[in-house]
């Protein structure tokens, strides 16, 4: 069974991730295969809008801590070809129809789509504080958001479908019926535009969005060595084995109060 499985229709390409027994989890598999689902896309002249979207209850439940595990590092490994769509490098709009659970790298996944459509049921969060990655700095939410509402997010509390419709961070709400009919509706609605304009466009409202000052990734990766190390693969072994994690803090105690600054 394909980890990513791929649909044309028309001028439209539907990528699905396929591990639902996983929550569409993200192991090497699946991001070598997206990569090269997305140049693909990229590349071929009669595609033009794409929909994202998974299989199950999950549209992606984020790094896969299994692999990690067995890895012995987080993240897993990396594809060794280039993803266009996590690079920016791909010119075309895309559509998430976001059929589930969107946690940790599933939400970053959501953030980098143009626009998006959500399930009622669907739930997001933002899980890198619960792992110790310090990853929630790069979400360009943080900059677009009210201060309260992007500090709630980035320390790992969950969001409702409901709730990010109301702060607009969906486009639409709907039943699971009329899920990838409201997508495929909006990328109908895309089709219909000059692809002069359409493309144009799209690059232009990219390039609007907030991203974090290169300083914020300095001091993220100064604090991300400012404390025990072993937390991070403590907190997937207690995610993998159900328990309550055993964290150590910091190497020194007294580093609580000697926090980088920018």
């Amino acid at each position: 069974m394909a980890v990513v499985e791929t649909e044309r229709q028309g001028q439209v390409f539907v990528v699905r991730m396929n591990r639902p027994e996983r929550l569409n989890a993200l192991n090497t598999e699946m991001r070598t295969e997206l990569a090269r689902a997305w140049t693909a896309f990229r590349h071929d002249k009669e595609l033009e809008v794409a929909i994202f979207t998974g299989t199950g209850r999950g549209f992606c439940a984020g790094e896969d801590m299994k692999e990690s595990l067995e890895k012995g590092k987080a993240g897993g490994e990396r594809p060794k070809i280039e993803d266009p769509f996590m690079t920016g490098a791909l010119e075309k709009p895309v559509i998430a129809a976001i059929n589930g659970f969107a946690m940790g790298g599933g939400f970053m996944l959501v953030e980098r789509t143009d626009l998006r459509v959500a399930v009622k049921e669907a739930v997001f969060e933002v899980s890198e504080a619960k792992r110790w990655l310090l990853g929630g700095y790069n979400h360009g939410h943080i900059a677009n958001m009210p201060y309260p509402v992007a500090m709630e997010m980035a320390l790992g509390f969950r969001f409702s479908a409901q709730r990010f419709y109301e702060l607009g961070f969906v486009n639409r709400l709907v039943e699971a019926a009329d899920l990838m009919p409201t997508a495929m509706s909006m990328a109908e609605h895309l089709l219909t535009l000059p692809p002069a304009s359409r493309v144009n466009t799209v690059h232009m409202m990219r390039q609007m969005r907030p991203e974090p000052a290169p300083d914020m990734k300095a001091l993220a990766d100064k604090l991300h060595d400012h404390g025990a190390l072993s937390d991070l693969m403590e907190s997937r072994a207690a995610f993998a084995e159900k328990r309550k994690p055993n964290f150590k803090g910091w190497n020194d105690p007294e580093d609580r109060y000697r926090l980088p600054k920018r």
